[in-house]
C-alpha cells in the first residue's frame, strides 16, 4: 500500500502496527462571527480561497492524513443513529417537538430561541418528518390541487424541545447531531447559539461546550429555513426565487423537502475520543487511521487497539498514543487480514473493524471505542474499462429520488427496504444518488446487498456566476464535496464521486467551469485514501472539462428532447475517439409515460413508447461495453417536483419505472428487468 501524502517530520513510522501520531497545536475556543455563527480557526485550509459558508468546513493535515474540520472540531462519524458505542451516551431527539411557522421572521426578535419563551400554544411535529406533509391533502395523488398546503409553506419555521441533561456529562464532550435539515438550520441550546448549517441533505454535528448545563433540563431551539421556489405556485407568469449562495441556487425538478427530515440525537463522548476511523483494505492488509481528539486540559498517554473483525484472519494490534491537551492526532495501524473475503456485487462480504482507546501504555481501562463496517475490494481503471477486483464492470443502473408519498424525504427503514428492493429485483447493480447525499441507511443497505453507488452532492444547474462564487468566495460546494467523501469513505459500495449535475457552461465560461470542477475534485481526492474515480452528470457529450474526469459521465435524451434514439451510438463512438483511455458512463437517460396510457411505441406518453425508447438506448450502450462502463436509467420511480411544469399531475414527474404513490410498475419496468448485463452481475 502506498501513501499519497508524505508523513510530517514528527511522524513515527514502524512496519506493521505503524503509528503516525502528530498533535495539532491546541486550537482556540470556537470563535463567533457577528451573526453568531461558528468560525474556524487560523489553520491552513485545502486551497487558498476563503470559505464563508457558515460551518467553516476545511481540511488540516494531521500527521500525513487530511482531516476534515467543521465548527472548529473534527467532523465526527455519524453512526450513532444505528450503532451505539458502549463508551458513549446517546439521547435520541426523534420524538414530538413543538413547532411554529414564522412567515414574518419575527421569532428571533421575540426570543423564540430562549428557554423562557412560552411555546405551549405551538403546534407539534414529529422528528424526523418533512413539514410539507403536515397539511397538504393529496400530496401523493396525481389529481390533487397543486400549490396548496404546508408543502408550499416557505421561509422560517421553528422547532423546540427540552432534554434532561445527565449530571454525569460534566466530564464529557457533547455534540448535537442532525442527519439532515432542509434547507438550512440554526441551533440554540438554552438561548446560546451553537451554529448554522447549510445544505439540505448533509449531516452535521454541533459541539455544545459552554452551553451545556449537566443535571438540568435544557431547551433546544432550531430555526429552519426554506427558500420559496416561485413567487406564486399557481400563477402562469410566476417568477423563480433564487439565492446565489444556496445549492441549488434556483428551483430544480425535485422536491426541496423542508424541516428536520432525518434523525437527530445528542451524543456524549469521553474527553479523549476516537472521532473518526478511516479504513482501506487491499492486498491482504487493513490500514486504519484513527482520528483521536483530546478535548481535555491534560495530555493523554495510552494505546489504541485495532481489531480487524471476525472472519478477517487478523489479530488485534495495538500502538502507543500520545495526544496533547486540546489537540487532535492521527493513529495509523496496519494489520494483516489474510482470510478476509473480497466484497463484490455477487458476494457482498463485509467486516467490522473496531478501534479501542485505553489509558496508559500497558493496557489500562477502556476510554473510548469506535467501529466501522468495511469491505475488501479493488477498484481500478484500466484503459477504458472500470474494473472491480480485476474484472471489467458494466453498471446496469438506476437514478432514484429519496422520497415516498407517505413521508416525503423522512423515509422509514421499511420504505427504504421496499423501494431499494426494486433495485435488486430489476437485476440492477448500480444506483446513482441523484443529486444529493442519502440517509446513512442507504449506504449500509448497498454494502450489505452488493449494490454499487455513485454518490452526488446538491450542485445542480449552476451557471458560471454561481460556479465562480462557490469556488472563489463562498465554498459551500467544496464543503459538500469534502463531507461526502469523508462521511462515505469506508463504504465498499461507493465507487464513484459525482461532482455536479447539468451545470451550465456559458459562452466564454469554460475556464470558470473547469476551475470549479478542479476544486471539487481536489476536495474529494484530498480525503479519500482509496482514490475513487470522480465523474459528473454533464449536460453535453462535448464537455470542456472531460479531461479532468476519471470516468466520463453525461446525461443524454436522444429521441426525446433532441435528435433520435439512433444518435446515441455514434455519439458514444465520438467521445471514445476523443478520450480513448477513459470509461464512459451514461448518468441519465429516460422518457416518460402516464401510467395506464397505451398505444403505439411511436406515440409519446404511452407506456409502449417509454419501454421502446429504453430498449433502443440499452442496445447501443451494451454493444459498446468495451469502453462504456454503464447506463443509468432516469428514474426508478415517478417523483415530486415544484418546478413550473407537471402541475396538471400535482407536480409529479412521470418518468419512472414505477408510479409515485402506489409504486405500480409500468411496461418499462419489465423491459429494464429483462435487459441483459453484457458483463453479468
Amino acid at each position: 500500500m502506498t501513501e499519497s501524502l508524505r508523513p510530517s517530520r514528527r511522524a513515527v513510522v514502524t512496519a506493521l502496527g505503524a503509528a503516525v501520531v502528530v498533535a495539532l497545536p491546541a486550537w482556540p475556543e470556537t470563535a463567533r462571527a457577528a451573526d453568531g455563527t461558528a468560525v474556524a480557526g487560523s489553520s491552513p485550509v485545502l486551497d487558498p480561497h476563503p470559505a464563508t459558508e457558515p460551518s467553516g468546513t476545511h481540511v488540516r493535515e494531521v500527521g500525513g492524513t487530511n482531516v476534515v474540520f467543521q465548527y472548529g472540531t473534527v467532523l465526527p462519524a455519524f453512526d450513532g443513529w444505528r450503532t451505539q458505542e458502549p463508551t458513549r451516551d446517546y439521547l435520541s431527539l426523534d420524538k414530538r417537538w413543538r413547532f411554529r411557522f414564522d412567515p414574518a421572521d419575527q421569532g428571533l426578535d421575540e426570543g423564540w430561541q430562549s428557554p423562557h419563551h412560552d411555546d405551549r400554544a405551538w403546534d407539534h411535529i414529529d422528528v424526523p418528518a418533512a413539514w410539507d406533509l403536515l397539511n397538504t391533502p393529496g400530496f401523493g395523488s396525481e389529481t390533487a390541487t397543486f400549490g396548496t398546503g404546508t408543502a408550499f409553506a416557505d421561509g422560517y419555521a421553528w422547532y423546540r424541545t427540552t432534554v434532561d441533561v445527565p449530571a454525569s456529562w460534566r466530564a464529557r464532550h457533547v455534540r448535537i447531531a442532525f442527519l439532515a435539515a432542509g434547507y438550512s438550520a440554526e441551533v440554540w441550546l438554552d438561548g446560546t447559539h451553537l451554529g448554522k448549517h447549510e445544505g439540505a441533505n448533509s449531516p452535521f454535528a454541533l459541539p455544545v461546550a459552554g452551553a451545556l448545563r449537566p443535571g438540568r433540563r435544557q431547551t433546544i431551539a432550531v430555526r429552519v429555513f426554506r427558500r420559496a421556489s416561485y413567487t406564486d405556485y399557481t400563477a402562469p407568469a410566476a417568477q423563480p426565487v433564487t439565492d446565489d449562495h444556496e445549492l441549488p441556487y434556483k428551483p430544480v425538478d425535485y422536491w426541496p423537502y423542508a424541516g428536520l427530515t432525518r434523525s437527530a440525537w445528542i451524543e456524549a463522548v469521553p474527553q479523549v475520543t476516537v472521532t473518526k476511523l478511516l479504513v482501506t483494505a487491499a492486498d491482504g492488509l487493513l490500514e486504519a487511521r484513527a482520528v483521536v481528539e483530546n478535548h481535555g486540559d491534560s495530555d493523554f498517554d495510552g494505546r489504541l487497539i485495532l481489531e480487524p473483525g471476525r472472519g478477517s484472519g487478523g489479530s488485534p494490534t495495538g500502538v502507543a498514543v500520545r495526544i496533547a491537551a486540546r489537540s487532535a492526532g492521527v493513529v495509523r495501524v496496519v494489520v494483516r487480514i489474510p482470510d478476509a473475503p473480497r466484497w463484490s456485487p455477487a458476494s457482498p462480504h463485509t467486516l467490522t473493524a473496531r478501534a479501542t482507546l485505553t489509558a496508559g501504555r500497558s493496557g489500562g481501562p477502556r476510554v473510548d471505542t469506535l467501529s466501522t463496517v468495511y469491505g475488501v475490494r479493488e477498484l481500478t481503471i484500466n484503459g477504458a474499462q472500470l474494473r472491480l477486483n480485476g474484472k471489467p464492470l458494466f453498471l446496469k443502473g438506476l437514478n432514484w429520488h429519496e422520497e415516498t408519498a407517505a413521508h416525503g424525504r423522512a423515509m422509514t427503514p421499511a420504505e427504504y427496504d421496499r423501494e431499494l428492493g426494486h433495485v435488486t429485483a430489476l437485476g440492477a447493480n448500480f444506483v446513482r444518488n441523484c443529486v444529493y447525499n442519502r440517509h446513512p441507511y442507504v449506504y449500509d443497505w448497498a454494502d450489505a446487498h452488493g449494490v454499487l453507488v455513485m454518490d452526488d452532492i446538491d450542485t445542480m444547474w449552476l451557471n458560471t456566476a454561481q460556479e465562480k462564487l462557490q469556488t472563489e468566495r463562498y465554498g459551500l460546494a467544496r464543503a459538500l464535496a469534502l463531507t461526502m467523501a469523508w462521511n462515505q469513505h469506508n463504504h465498499p459500495s461507493v465507487i464513484l464521486w459525482g461532482l455536479q449535475n447539468e451545470s451550465e457552461i456559458d459562452a466564454g465560461g469554460a475556464p470558470v467551469y473547469r476551475a470549479w470542477l478542479a476544486d471539487l475534485k481536489a476536495a474529494v481526492k484530498a480525503v479519500d485514501l482509496t482514490a475513487r474515480p470522480v465523474t459528473w452528470a454533464s449536460n453535453t457529450s462535448n464537455d470542456p472539462a472531460f479531461d479532468l474526469a476519471d470516468v466520463i459521465g453525461f446525461n443524454e435524451y436522444f429521441g426525446y428532447f433532441y435528435g433520435k434514439d439512433a444518435d446515441l451510438g455514434p455519439t458514444l463512438d465520438a467521445v471514445h475517439a476523443k478520450y480513448p483511455d477513459k470509461p464512459i458512463l451514461i448518468t441519465e437517460n429516460g422518457t416518460w409515460s402516464v401510467a395506464g396510457t397505451h398505444g403505439p411505441a411511436t406515440t409519446q406518453g404511452t407506456e409502449e413508447w417509454q419501454a421502446a425508447s429504453f430498449t433502443a438506448h440499452w442496445a447501443q450502450v451494451s454493444a459498446r461495453s468495451e469502453f462504456v462502463a454503464g447506463f443509468t436509467y432516469w428514474v426508478l420511480k415517478d417523483y415530486k417536483q415544484r418546478a413550473g411544469y407537471n402541475q396538471a399531475y400535482n407536480g409529479i414527474s412521470v418518468m419512472g419505472l414505477l408510479t409515485f404513490a402506489e409504486e405500480r410498475p409500468k411496461l418499462v419496468y419489465e423491459a429494464f428487468r429483462e435487459a441483459v448485463n453484457p458483463r453479468g452481475r
